[in-house]
């Protein structure tokens, strides 16, 4: 009988990695405002790949019009001019994710220059856009494969025409920032017409200059600016999670009377309302009070209209549970591959937030969001045989052989999104199917994945379902066991979870959720971030600070990503720098980490050398890497002028900096002053907005240790000694700027001698 813990440890991985079947457009829909043009090219991957991982499937974003017509008549769509105009690699990039757009190719654009429409803009100007974004999507719809599958507007006079549907006419707008997110996004699906739509989900910053406002500039999200860990977005995170599987179901959902309490009335700021569809119903329960509601819910059992009562359900203030009631485990959208159960086998409630249901091998997976510990309760025709495992730790359970019902313990979960599994064996099944322990794949490498068969027999009649673009070769390394040789694509992205099957017989018995990494990943723990207010971007490429004559140590982290050792070669170089050591060899173990400690000078004979170097790190052997870096030489004593585009903008900032002190400029927008930052502790003392923005671009030049800002009118001079800053200006300097202030043990001082000369010092 293989129902045993070893048998059962891969099902609990299997249920926690699985993605769902792929949303349908008559679906519930779901969607992530994203606008690329306001995020570092190189953050797109990152940020994508995160939202599809918590269950994100559709990408809305306008595009807009000024941003890309770069002269009249002419676009600018593959990013030649800019970065964040890459739009072709944008779609490109949700096309390899599976993800689904939604674009709105025409004004307005919010927080957006001119909100998105030229300067001037004619019917003949926007028939050429029209006829711009026609060429450039035509290709790329859904039924064409890609990804468009809504457009707003669609076709008509001022729509564009192409062969997508039409965005939904209702749409709630929910920002993810909003501390009752969750309980607006319930309400939303209480509706269940039109879609959801997410905003303000991660933090955003402007190009220089295309703002709508000097406020707009940096947009602060849910989930942290691009390169932070994402921490935020909770009511997200729960959304999508449900969403994921009762998308399919919510448009079904036809709203039903909830009897009143025993009590009479739901305490203040505490909504109940119930649901009903023939497959599954749910009660969802809000709480938007100050105080917990904990108390026996009557509801209506859809089946027979009789009252029930769900006891024991537990809500927090500020919390949202969707709870099932009578949800059938018999195939549907929450459970396609449930063909072991009947109608009459079914969820009769739980206390926690039903999420996904999956059946393979003879068990039974159920998925739950629980802030609080829970039960759920079973109707079933046959008795399980167990065991039964919550949070992957053995569980007793309950199952009363007369009426038929089981009474399983839902745990409470602090994992993110609050989700656990419980999983109960229900039969010995005559033909099973396991990957065994298999997590990753190596992007474009050939990696070895092992899986087992009840039997020869079954190992012989089964196959590997592959996703689109995958290829494997098997290896038979015993009657009952198949190693495959998978090759992932080079183009795979870092992050991204692709799925497997085992199908014998055309049944699936076992799935598989693989994650992609690259080879190796190589780390500078010293590498400069610029600060946006209080919050932090690291620049890409890396850039570090570099003592010219005595050099100095840098501590690169190695890590392999391979389940397997490995053997990484260094070689670093750049012209005008020297290292030690130039080469390197590292061997790492498994899915582990190893440092070394590279020492950076400037070249002989160039050892009082200032200013901005660029430099690589190859690796080789088990991979081929290259890591694009920049130093900045800063010889003791001295302050040094560079520019670079550190905010991934397409527009170069321009840094003064000594020691101590870091402050940066930019000169597409007036010579706003972007960032003042003690190095020591990384202290900013402007706020996101910065100080002394302008509405136009400015002239920006290095004058020996100086930065010089021009504008029509006026010039502008800022030199740094030391921890001071002092700005000269040729007319009066305008209002505004840093305020003495004291963060942690640094201490702004603020001198304002005249009306055209301030001095900052920070100590």
């Amino acid at each position: 009988m293989r129902i045993g813990a070893r048998a059962m440890v891969p099902l609990v991985f299997l249920c926690a990695a699985a993605a769902g079947p792929p949303a349908d457009t008559r679906d519930y829909l779901q969607a992530v405002e994203f606008p690329y043009y306001r995020c570092p090219r190189q953050a797109w991957e990152r940020e994508l790949v995160a939202l599809k991982n918590i269950g994100v499937r559709t990408i809305e974003f306008p595009i807009p019009w000024n941003w890309h017509e770069t002269a009249a008549g002419q676009f600018d769509f593959t990013g030649a001019s800019n970065p964040r105009r890459d739009l072709t690699s944008f779609i490109r990039l949700l096309r390899r994710l599976g993800l689904r757009a939604w674009i709105r190719p025409f004004p307005p654009v919010e927080n957006w220059r001119n909100a998105g429409t030229p300067d001037r803009a004619t019917a003949q100007d926007r028939q050429a856009w029209t006829a711009a974004m026609a060429e450039l999507l035509a290709t790329q719809t859904a039924s064409h494969g890609g990804p468009i599958t809504w457009v707003e507007p669609s076709g008509g006079e001022g729509g564009l025409a192409l062969d997508a549907a039409a965005a939904p006419s209702h749409v709630t707008r929910i920002s993810a920032i909003d501390p009752a997110a969750l309980a607006l996004s319930r309400a939303a699906l209480q509706n269940s017409d039109g879609a959801l739509l997410w905003t303000d989900v991660v933090d955003t910053l402007a190009p220089a200059g295309w703002a709508g406002s000097a406020s707009d500039t940096f947009r602060p999200g849910a989930a942290g600016f691009p390169g932070e860990q994402h921490e935020g977005g909770a009511a997200l995170r729960r959304s999508a999670a449900l969403l994921r599987n009762w998308a399919a179901v919510v448009p079904d959902l036809q709203p039903i009377a909830v009897p009143k309490p025993l009590s009479g009335n739901f305490p203040a700021g505490v909504t109940v309302a119930e649901l009903a569809s023939q497959a599954a119903s749910a009660v969802c329960v809000s709480n938007t009070g100050k105080q917990e509601f904990h108390d026996d819910l009557r509801v209506i059992e859809p089946s027979t209209r009789h009252i029930v009562t769900i006891p024991g359900v537990a809500v927090s203030p500020g919390q949202s549970l969707w709870l099932p009631v009578e949800v059938s485990l018999a195939p549907s959208p929450l459970c396609p591959e449930c063909t072991s159960f009947s109608r009459a086998d079914r969820i009769l409630y739980a206390t926690a937030e039903l999420l996904s249901i999956d059946y393979e091998n003879g068990t039974l997976g159920l998925e739950f969001a629980a802030p609080k510990a829970g039960v759920a309760v079973l109707q079933l025709m046959r008795e399980p045989v167990g065991p039964y495992l919550a949070a992957g730790i053995p569980k007793a359970f309950e199952f009363d052989p007369q009426t038929l019902r089981a009474r399983l313990p839902i745990p409470a979960s602090s994992e993110p999104g609050n989700r656990v599994h419980v999983v109960l064996g229900f039969e010995a099944p005559q033909i099973s199917a396991f990957f065994d322990d298999a997590k990753r794949l190596i992007i474009g490498q050939k990696n070895l994945i092992s899986t087992e068969y009840s039997s020869q027999e079954v190992a012989a009649r089964s196959r590997l379902r592959l996703p689109e673009g995958y290829s494997a070769k098997a290896q038979t390394k015993d009657p009952n066991q198949i190693d495959y040789e998978i090759s992932a694509p080079a183009d795979g992205v870092s992050g991204d979870t692709v799925g497997f099957g085992l199908e014998t017989d055309g049944v699936l018995l076992g799935r598989a959720n693989l994650q992609l990494y690259p080879p190796v990943s190589l780390r500078f723990p010293e590498a400069i971030t610029i600060h946006i207010g209080h919050h932090e971007l690291r620049p890409d490429p890396a850039v570090v600070v570099v003592d010219p004559r005595a050099g100095t140590n840098l501590d690169l982290t190695v890590h392999n990503n391979w389940p397997a050792i490995r053997t990484f070669r260094l070689d670093a170089s750049g012209e005008g720098l020297d290292f030690f050591p130039p080469k390197a060899e590292l061997v790492v173990a498994p899915m582990d980490e190893r440092h070394l400690s590279l020492r950076v000078f400037a070249a002989e004979g160039s050892a009082s050398a200032a200013g901005l170097r660029d430099w690589r790190l190859r690796a080789m052997g088990a991979a081929d890497l290259e890591m694009r870096m920049r130093a900045i030489l800063l010889p003791r004593g001295r302050t040094v002028v560079w520019q670079a585009d550190l905010a991934g903008d397409g527009f170069p900032e321009w840094v003064v900096e000594s020691q101590h002190v870091r402050a940066i400029f930019s000169a597409e927008d007036g010579g706003r002053w972007l960032e003042l930052t003690w190095k020591d502790t990384g202290v900013n003392f402007l706020n996101e907005g910065g100080a002394f923005p302008g509405s136009s671009r400015v002239e920006a030049r290095a004058a020996g240790d100086a930065l010089e800002l021009a504008g029509k009118d006026w010039k502008r001079t800022i030199r740094v000694a030391d921890g001071t800053v002092t700005i000269d200006q040729t007319t009066p300097l305008p209002r505004g700027g840093p305020e003495p202030a004291k963060q942690g043990n640094v201490t702004l001082t603020v001198e304002r001698p005249s009306d055209h000369t301030a001095i900052y010092t920070l100590k």
